[in-house]
């Protein structure tokens, strides 16, 4: 009896040591999950916890604290990206804005302080003023417009379009430009409506500005082009010319706010930078996408795609 007594006290004994064992190598694993969790926090790095445990809560644990960090550094990463393209924004804007102010005040000093000037030149500096004061209007209302729709502060109610129309009317209001410029236009449109999901006010500045895109950057390729194409669920508007291009190393980031290549064109177009972007939002609004596909000097395309309607 008192052998079996010894050997229950023994067991306990052990019992009792393993899981002092257990607890102690459970707290210096928590105690290093804490650390290494708060320097990852305070060094913002990229790392992971990896501790070898055969403990099935904290194995639990480790997963999930290293998804939220995983999340964490994602909504980080995506914050700097948008404060990098902020700062560019922001740089981009007061250059764009300072240009045509300094030629106003210009222009301004020379109306004030030569008071000999002749009638003549002094029409054509008031008319540069003029011109230039629009031109930071239209930067100011670029700007605005951008941020509304990122805001979602914009009214565009979907409904059922008429694609064919839509695109004859917007190709149409561009003939005479694009015809005084000597250039060429292809148009395949089908002469059956067909309905896609979107909003006319929306599609038509979209289509506005891919016209205008193209006919400023593509008209070294002395034609430019808009078509139609659809399939049981989508449908396809192709606005193309085959101008300068963009180089497949830029392709990804022409949509970008104020993105900063210099021939890029979205710097470059409606003076803002912003022209793209806010093509690529109209777009979306709509439920859309937009793609680019361009071979320099053979072909670039931009493709709207939409949802068919067939009710």
């Amino acid at each position: 009896m008192i052998i079996f007594l010894l050997l229950i006290i023994v067991l306990l004994i052990g019992i009792i040591m393993f899981q002092l064992k257990a607890k102690k190598q459970q707290s210096t694993t928590i105690r290093y999950m804490h650390r290494k969790l708060q320097a990852i926090i305070n060094e913002e790095s990229s790392e992971k916890i990896l501790v070898p445990t055969a403990n099935q809560e904290i194995q639990q644990l480790l997963i999930v604290l290293n998804a939220l960090l995983d999340h964490n550094q994602k909504v980080l990463a995506t914050h700097r990206k948008m404060e990098s393209s902020m700062k560019k924004m922001l740089a981009n804007i007061s250059h764009d804005l300072k240009t045509p102010l300094t030629v106003v005040l210009g222009y301004t000093e020379m109306l004030q302080l030569n008071q000999s000037i002749s009638v003549e030149e002094r029409q054509r500096l008031v008319t540069g003023v003029h011109s230039k004061t629009l031109e930071v209007l239209k930067i100011i209302h670029t700007f605005f417009d951008l941020a509304k729709l990122e805001a979602g502060d914009t009214d565009y109610p979907m409904t059922k379009v008429n694609i064919s129309e839509i695109c004859r009317k917007n190709i149409l209001s561009f003939y005479d430009m694009v015809t005084s410029m000597g250039l060429e236009i292809e148009i395949a449109i089908p002469e059956t409506p067909i309905y896609a999901l979107g909003n006319e006010e929306a599609l038509d500045r979209a289509l506005n500005n891919l016209l205008s895109n193209a006919i400023a950057y593509g008209a070294g390729g002395n034609v430019i082009g808009l078509a139609v194409r659809k399939d049981d669920t989508s449908i396809y508007i192709d606005v193309w010319d085959r101008g300068k291009g963009i180089d497949e190393y830029h392709i990804d980031n022409v949509f970008e706010r104020m993105y900063t290549l210099e021939d890029s064109r979205n710097k470059s177009f409606q003076g803002s930078g912003l022209g793209l972007t806010i093509t690529k939002r109209l777009v979306e609004i709509m439920d859309g996408s937009i793609q680019l596909s361009s071979i320099p000097y053979e072909k670039t395309i931009f493709t709207i795609t939409l949802k068919r309607m067939m009710y």
